[in-house]
């Protein structure tokens, strides 16, 4: 199995983990399910949205939470993207840990 492979599996363990989710992480399906969220969990070495957030965070005033929205030229912008940090999400919905239902 490839490193990447086994890199994405650790990080979707460690979602799951956090917000109180099962992995599945099976191709052509969620990654996490969780009762609330269908998480797509991608891990990377470096990611362009890390500068992008080091900026938000820069530019923050106290008291606020700082966020990233991404447009897509010539897409609608109720498609952006908006990134978050784990722990401002967490803050903002409470643990996101939701006890899910045996099948």
């Amino acid at each position: 199995m490839s490193i990447n492979r086994n890199r994405g599996k650790s990080a979707e363990r460690a979602v799951a983990k956090m917000v109180g989710g099962k992995r599945i992480g099976v191709l052509c399906g969620e990654d996490v399910q969780h009762p609330l969220f269908s998480f797509e969990v991608k891990s990377r070495q470096t990611f362009v949205a890390s500068n992008w957030m080091s900026q938000a965070k820069g530019h923050c005033p106290a008291g606020k939470t700082p966020a990233v929205v991404v447009h897509v030229h010539g897409k609608r912008h109720n498609d952006d993207m908006v990134i978050l940090q784990m722990s401002d999400f967490e803050d903002w919905l409470g643990k996101v840990t939701v006890e899910l239902e045996e099948k």
